[in-house]
């Protein structure tokens, strides 16, 4: 892998039960370094960590997701978390400080267990609350400083865009079959 590329996926789901942590480790110990070279050059850094909570379950890569979490706007890093299951995320002592550090909330449709829980660590009324509440795909809340705002945005399906971008597992594999 060639980590001065544009773009660097790393993927640690093969490592087994007994290296994942220190493979964690590594990958935010190598974000980081990016991180400190391009503000040295002037450039900001985007951070997707897909399966945010993994991060926050151990204890050391749930400290050190925090120090980054915290820093990186500083350094010209955008960190962004994505889980599918809040309840999991938010089961972490080190939420609060993600939350507190974070200028902006991308929310959809949420179980009723997790829907409770957030309303009260993020001050959602109830009537917010109905946005989330079996929302169709491409509806939510946007969370923005201390703004709380309901969307819907229902994405054209017929658009070059929207084929590139899918997700899910139909469309995906009807597409490799027409390839």
């Amino acid at each position: 892998m060639d980590i001065n590329n544009r773009l660097v996926c790393y993927d640690i789901k093969e490592l087994g039960k007994q290296l994942k942590k220190l493979g964690m480790l590594i990958v935010q110990d190598q974000v980081w370094g990016r991180v400190t070279a391009n503000r040295e050059a002037g450039k900001s850094t985007r951070y997707y960590m897909d399966e945010f909570h993994l991060l926050l379950k151990e204890e050391q890569t749930a400290a050190y997701s925090v120090e980054i979490w915290k820093r990186f706007r500083k350094w010209g890093g955008i960190p962004t978390g994505i889980t599918q299951n809040v309840k999991d995320l938010l089961s972490s002592r080190e939420v609060e400080n993600i939350f507190e550090n974070s200028d902006f909330i991308y929310m959809l449709n949420q179980a009723s267990g997790d829907r409770a829980i957030l309303a009260k660590q993020l001050n959602i009324s109830p009537h917010q609350l109905s946005y989330v509440t079996h929302s169709g795909e491409g509806e939510g809340l946007l969370f923005y400083g201390n703004v709380i705002l309901p969307f819907v945005d229902h994405f054209p399906t017929d658009l070059e865009l929207y084929r590139i971008m899918t997700t899910k597992p139909g469309e995906v594999s009807h597409e490799k079959e027409e390839s």
